[in-house]
């Protein structure tokens, strides 16, 4: 026993620290193509970057490839590149050594983090390669390093051991390496060509490396992907063709996008922006989850299908994104969180909004449909993203009264504005059709008001959380006074006459027979057609809103209505005739009458469908 202090080093079972390198670290058994792959471009890289300085390397360097070949009767996949090699130290401190990156050494070497081999380069873990006994019981790595004549093969069985042995030259590589696999038995599907060949398109299709497939022993190759992707090119040398195609392959729709946005980023992150508008509605797009759909790649090998850069209001954009700095988890499966995923995808969300504003101003036409498409799904940030609200208010395009078919803006309306109008006016709903016929509207209408018409969720929502635009602010004409005396009639010669005198008899009946149903009964000032209507009281909620709360379980938020009455419509004269001369009884059917037909007016189901449809009856048997 000693109360000495002392240093020791971890100890590691090698065999348990393979394990779970190969059955814990990747979260899907197919990446271990994609590590491979990266590992063979990465190798051809270097020995571009070496036959820079060393011209016997020059032919050598001239065509890299990858290859994989499958052969079914003996169960191999193999992975061929024509890349640097290896030697028989660098296999044993490349594959013998976990988490010993040969490309992170090759970068400490040259000095060449910041420079274009860096950016060219893919593995840094040093993990990758042995993902390959997720799906193999056995591995063979034979190899050549470029300007050697010794060939050397590697082998194990990913269970603690290895073993370096000499190789005929004859049957190693001219130069480079072939990893063979010796499937497992539960790796059939990784026999299947078709299989290999759709994930290589998915996660390596891009590598700055041509990829070929053989699918059986003597058969010719097949080029699967050309080592060039889409967005490293140079816009002009890009055709609308080759971008068609490329957003109907990324999208899975067979539309034409509206708008391309293509761009290099270049600072404290460097970042490739290759983003589509779909020219029609995803059929997604609705979906609850509200995922954008953006893919990361890292170096051009595929990180995330479904990355979550934009926000949610955006989430119909179709985007990939290629960085080189993005920070990655050790099985390079997940982005992690971090200031530079932040920074990139509030980049590009602003990026987005700048090209949809000018395309607004450039090519209204184009714009309208994309505001048709998905309107209502940016409208979403102006509740959500009080930053870029004013960008947003900029693009947002509006139904109303004014509209006449074709949408208006905010600074159309703003422009419009009426004598003594303080006010940004607009009625909430599901139609615009019903909205455009409500009673609500009409004293607006007889002013020469424009209401806005909003017909989208949503809008019950960001019209309660936005302050204003341009210094006048949103208020809904379904929701307390209608405070619009001190606006002048259109028709000049119509001149507003005070209701009856004992019409204040009829609205207390109203308030005493209705008190169930309403809080307060009224004079109008907002009819000027219809019979009575149904307003929010003054702090109440907006009545869509209330309702959509409704629907989501908070049904203390509906509230009770504001029932108002037109005390200038024939209608209510002859109820108030009818009080004075038979009382509240026989007045009574007449009450409830006026009040469903406001509720039928407003969107709702009379309070009893049976004694609606029996006093309307009564009143048709009346020959009125």
């Amino acid at each position: 026993m000693t109360t000495d202090a002392a240093d020791f080093g971890f100890e590691a079972n090698v065999e348990q620290l393979l394990e779970l390198m190969t059955h814990s670290v990747y979260s899907e058994r197919d990446v271990f193509l994609r590590e491979l792959i990266s590992n063979a471009a990465d190798a051809c890289e270097k020995l571009r970057y070496e036959a820079l300085s060393d011209a016997g390397l020059a032919a050598e360097a001239a065509t890299p490839l990858i290859t994989l070949a499958l052969d079914k009767d003996k169960r191999t996949l193999t992975i061929i590149d024509n890349g640097v090699g290896m030697s028989r130290d660098e296999l044993i401190s490349a594959l013998g050594s976990i988490a010993n990156s040969g490309t992170r050494a090759f970068l400490d070497k040259i000095g060449a983090e910041k420079n274009d081999a860096a950016g060219s380069l893919i593995g840094r873990f040093g993990v990758g390669f042995y993902s390959a006994f997720m799906v193999a019981d056995h591995v063979e790595v034979a190899t050549r390093r470029a300007g050697s004549n010794e060939a050397w093969l590697w082998t194990s069985a990913g269970k603690g051991k290895y073993s370096i042995a000499p190789l005929d030259p004859a049957l190693a590589p001219a130069v480079g390496t072939r990893v063979t696999l010796h499937l497992n038995a539960d790796s059939d599907e990784f026999l299947d060509a078709w299989r290999l060949e759709t994930i290589v398109r998915e996660h390596s299709g891009a590598v700055a490396t041509p990829i070929d497939l053989i699918t059986a022993p003597g058969e010719e190759p097949k080029r699967i992907a050309d080592g060039v992707a889409l967005w490293t090119k140079s816009k002009s040398d890009i055709t609308e063709e080759e971008y068609t195609d490329f957003y109907r392959q990324l999208s899975g729709q067979f539309d034409e996008p509206a708008l391309t946005i293509h761009w290099r980023a270049e600072g404290r992150t460097e970042y490739t922006v290759l983003a589509f508008i779909p020219g029609a509605r995803p059929l997604d797009l609705f979906d609850p989850a509200r995922k954008s759909k953006s893919k990361l790649y890292v170096r051009r090998v595929l990180i995330s299908r479904d990355a979550d850069l934009l926000p949610p209001w955006l989430r119909f954009v179709r985007v990939v994104v290629d960085s080189a700095d993005v920070p990655l988890n050790v099985s390079r499966e997940v982005a992690q969180k971090s200031p530079a995923i932040a920074a990139i995808g509030k980049a590009i969300a602003t990026r987005i909004l700048q090209e949809l504003t000018k395309l607004a101003e450039n090519e209204p036409e184009k714009f309208a449909k994309v505001w048709e498409n998905f309107g209502a799904v940016l409208k979403e940030g102006l509740h959500e993203d009080p930053a870029r609200r004013d960008a947003l208010f900029a693009l947002a395009r509006f139904a109303s009264t004014k509209s006449d078919g074709k949408n208006r803006t905010l600074k159309d309306y703003v422009a419009d504005l009426r004598e003594n109008q303080t006010a940004i006016y607009y009625i909430t709903g599901d139609d615009v059709k019903r909205l455009a016929a409500s009673p609500q509207i009409e004293g607006f209408r007889a002013r020469g008001v424009e209401v806005l018409l909003l017909d989208d969720s949503v809008d019950a929502f960001w019209v309660t959380s936005a302050l204003g635009f341009d210094g006048k602010p949103f208020k809904s004409v379904t929701q307390g006074q209608a405070d619009i005396d001190a606006i002048p009639r259109v028709d000049a010669d119509e001149t507003e006459t005070p209701p009856p005198a004992d019409m204040g008899v009829l609205v207390t009946a109203l308030k005493e027979t209705l008190v169930d149903y309403v809080e307060d009964v009224r004079i109008s000032t907002r009819l000027t057609e219809s019979a009575a209507c149904l307003i929010a009281s003054d702090k109440g909620l907006d009545r869509q809103l209330a309702r959509l709360l409704a629907e989501h379980g908070q049904q203390a938020m509906l509230g009770k209505p504001v029932l108002e009455i037109n005390a200038k419509h024939p209608a209510v004269a002859m109820l108030s005739t009818t009080l004075a001369q038979k009382g509240r009884d026989g007045a009574t059917d007449g009450m409830y009458l006026l009040f469903d037909l406001a509720r039928v007016a407003d969107g709702e189901q009379p309070i009893d469908a049976s004694a609606f449809v029996k006093r309307l009856g009564a009143l048709i048997a009346k020959g009125v």
